[in-house]
């Protein structure tokens, strides 16, 4: 396979996610409209050459090199097609802070992978690169609605094949997360877990799972309410976040039907009427501002559209 032309330049949008939801540990999850955008361009060099550019004020601890994350999703890409490893330089534009529980790491795994695709010449289909986003990123709840939009519920099958399931997001639901200044690694996150969960647990689950799908489907603000309720791994997860106990009563006071922490943390989702979103936001940032918390909270749609790849013009 033909090495594409140095300057050479394909940008990508990958969109924020927020996975769990409460109930859908490392299974559920969904793109949001707040994306990421990255600017990869062929330079002169090898396999030992990454770039990375940060043209904002989150991510300034980011670093180049052949191990950054997005460099190791695109070599994923040239191996599985037989193509030499290309020198790249990234140019990010970063809506989605590092470290917060909104899929930072899976949109750098798909724009390295989508990036690297289109320089390969769309060599590969997108479910070949569900399969190496999720075996990279080692859990599917993030880097598959990062790539496909929408609300996805993915599993893997007896037969090992991952499946997965397109669900319905109603129009009356909206979504707000608020956003803190302060972070929490998932690695850290996953720590503050037990080993092993009992019986009762699991099938709280399988039932606030059932009611929350169904509420999201219908718009049913009851049903959201029961259903965004976690026995496996929010218990152990909301003492690590600074304020977020009184941040999920503010949004609840604000009209919220429920409050959950998206990802890992330390962001928390909300999820509202539309008519509440402005308020509910509001709330969870003066919540956690006088907790001595920055905090940027948003009111946002579901991304549909899941990531994008175009050429930029030389």
């Amino acid at each position: 396979m033909g090495k594409p032309e140095i300057g050479t330049t394909v940008v990508v949008d990958v969109p924020a996610t927020t996975a769990n939801l409460g109930p859908g540990f490392d299974c559920l999850g969904a793109a949001l409209d707040l994306n990421n955008q990255f600017q990869l361009k062929v330079l002169e060099g090898g396999a030992e050459r990454f770039e990375l550019i940060i043209e904002s004020k989150e991510g300034s601890h980011l670093r180049g090199g052949p191990d950054n994350l997005v460099y190791r999703a695109a070599q994923r890409v040239w191996r599985e097609v037989g193509m030499q490893p290309i020198a790249l330089e990234a140019r990010v534009q970063l809506a989605v802070p590092p470290a917060r529980g909104m899929g930072s790491s899976a949109t750098a795994i798909v724009a390295g992978l989508m990036g690297a695709n289109a320089l390969a010449g769309e060599a590969l289909g997108k479910e070949k690169l569900l399969e190496l986003a999720i075996d990279i990123e080692g859990h599917p709840d993030n880097v598959v609605p990062s790539l496909l939009g929408g609300l996805c519920l993915t599993a893997q099958a007896a037969s090992r094949r991952w499946r997965v399931v397109r669900c319905e997001w109603h129009e009356n639901v909206q979504a707000v997360v608020a956003i803190p200044s302060i972070r929490l690694s998932t690695a850290d996150a996953r720590r503050a877990m037990p080993k092993q969960i009992v019986v009762p647990d699991a099938v709280s689950n399988l039932g606030s799972l059932t009611l929350l799908l169904q509420g999201l489907r219908s718009g049913n603000g009851d049903l959201i309410t029961d259903g965004m309720h976690d026995r496996l791994h929010e218990p152990y997860r909301w003492p690590l976040i600074q304020g977020g106990s009184a941040v999920r009563k503010a949004a609840m006071d604000a009209g919220a039907w429920g409050c959950v922490i998206s990802g890992a943390g330390p962001s928390l989702l909300a999820l509202c009427p539309p008519e509440k979103g402005r308020a509910v936001a509001e709330a969870m940032e003066k919540s956690w501002e006088q907790e001595g918390v920055q905090t940027r909270a948003l009111p946002l749609k579901l991304q549909s559209g899941g990531s994008r790849w175009r050429p930029k013009p030389s």
